[in-house]
């Protein structure tokens, strides 16, 4: 068996390792396997790529793997929980690039002498890897609030669109039939461009479907590289990548109840409405509580729905609510967390959250389990959530989130929110439940509250 008989022999077997580590990923139970597996998969392919015949300049790549590895061990170790989806929002961007890059420099390379068919795929990956880069920037932004998560729509944002739109058929087809350099150049140009206008419009509640739509991108551009390349474990691990993106996007919108157009243009094709977000909330005055209140209402209550939220992350409050959750089932109180597709700031975050703090699996509850429960409920505690279980998404046609499926909290015989502030959630507008009969607020930082509560549940 040749040399290149055998690489490729390590390569099939390192594309069966990323299929069982997406398969691992599936579960929280073996996400921790499932990443290990990948890993070592990825390892060993690099490494057989070393062994490649006719591999040139070894001295840059070991000098690149070595910057990039000098960067990315810190920052995965030091980066916060609450900080992991602008963490996956970077590195999507910067893998968009890289295959774009990749893909200009092999076409720089071979110039007029590239196929049609190579052609093609150097101005897909192109095209889809600077959308990726760009729209995972603005993203990264709104993570961060370095800029608003509400929509925004420039004036003439359906012209813009409508023009690079065109922009991008005129140049694809000059890139492929030329074989122009310049075309492919000025078409990343172009794309960069529009995946800034592509992102803009989607308001924050909706940035974690576009993460994974974003994801699916960069796999697609991925798997175009490998195909300039005609490198098989690159188109293999591209396609896993751009598969499993577009499905969880599918399912993320399924979740929301909204069609995956309607979350990407809807801020674009909405009409005005004369509909108010919070009409409903009468003088919109807030019932304060006490903890030791609070307290007494969760110990004698027979079932409670805890609800976390982004604002749970930020105050990394996980295994406070944890060791509160574990008190009131010592004393027979059924406690289950309500968990909405999108909580948090990317799919999963909450569930990773809780895991980290050796909350048992059975105890989580996906929102469509939860809902039916709510109207036997005697308390809900909302920690740090907003948009996920405001009543307007379900009640208010107006409503920028209107549509999407909600934790019916409202329906519940107490609901206790536990806020720093009044603040609208990401999404950033207002909720009527906080003004409700029924709510209780108690603001503050949700660690120093929760810990309150222990101590208040405890001398009852």
């Amino acid at each position: 068996m040749s040399r290149a008989e055998t690489i490729e022999l390590v390569y099939l077997a390192c594309a069966v390792c990323f299929i069982v580590a997406l398969k691992g990923l599936s579960s929280p139970r073996t996400a921790r396997a499932g990443n290990l597996v990948g890993a070592a998969g990825m390892i060993v392919a690099v490494g057989a790529t070393f062994a490649t015949p006719g591999l040139h300049r070894i001295g840059l790549i070991v000098v690149a793997i070595a910057v990039g590895t000098i960067v990315a061990v810190p920052a995965a170790r030091v980066v916060k929980m609450t900080a992991i989806p602008q963490m996956v929002a970077a590195f999507n961007g910067v893998g968009g690039a890289a295959a774009a890059l990749v893909s200009l420099a092999e076409f720089d390379r071979a110039g007029a002498d590239s196929g049609v068919g190579t052609a093609a795929a150097v101005v897909f990956s192109a095209l889809v890897g600077a959308i990726s880069f760009s729209g995972s920037a603005v993203t990264y932004a709104k993570l961060q609030e370095l800029m608003t998560g509400r929509p925004i729509v420039l004036p003439t944002q359906r012209l813009l669109n409508a023009g690079l739109g065109l922009a991008v058929v005129g140049l694809s087809i000059w890139g492929i039939a030329g074989r122009s350099m310049t075309a492919v150049v000025l078409l990343s140009l172009v794309a960069l461009a529009l995946g800034v206008l592509f992102v803009l419009p989607v308001g924050g509640a909706d940035v974690p479907v576009v993460i994974s739509l974003l994801n699916s991108f960069t796999g697609l551009a991925v798997a175009a590289t490998g195909a300039v390349l005609r490198t098989t474990l690159l188109i293999v691990a591209g396609t896993l990548v751009g598969a499993s993106g577009t499905l969880l996007t599918r399912m993320m919108s399924q979740a929301m109840g909204r069609p995956l157009t309607n979350i990407l243009f809807g801020a674009i094709t909405a009409r005005p409405t004369t509909a108010v977000t919070g009409a409903a909330t009468g003088d919109r005055s807030v019932h304060t509580g006490t903890v030791d209140d609070v307290g007494v209402l969760l110990a004698y209550a027979r079932r409670v729905v805890v609800v976390p939220g982004y604002g749970l992350a930020v105050a990394q409050a996980q295994h406070t609510i944890r060791e509160l959750a574990d008190l009131l089932a010592q004393r027979g109180v059924d406690v289950v967390y309500g968990i909405h597709p999108v909580a948090g700031r990317m799919p999963g975050h909450m569930n990773v959250l809780l895991a980290e703090a050796n909350v048992a699996y059975e105890q989580l509850r996906e929102m469509d389990d939860v809902n039916p429960q709510m109207p036997l409920t005697d308390v809900v505690l909302v920690v740090g959530a907003n948009d996920v279980v405001n009543p307007a998404a379900r009640d208010e046609p107006g409503s920028p989130i209107y549509g999407m499926p909600i934790l019916n909290v409202d329906e519940a015989r107490a609901v206790v929110f536990l806020k720093r502030s009044m603040r609208p959630g990401f999404a950033g507008i207002d909720n009527a439940l906080l003004y409700h009969p029924k709510t209780t607020m108690l603001f503050g930082d949700a660690k120093d509250t929760l810990t309150a509560l222990v101590s208040a549940v405890k001398t009852v």
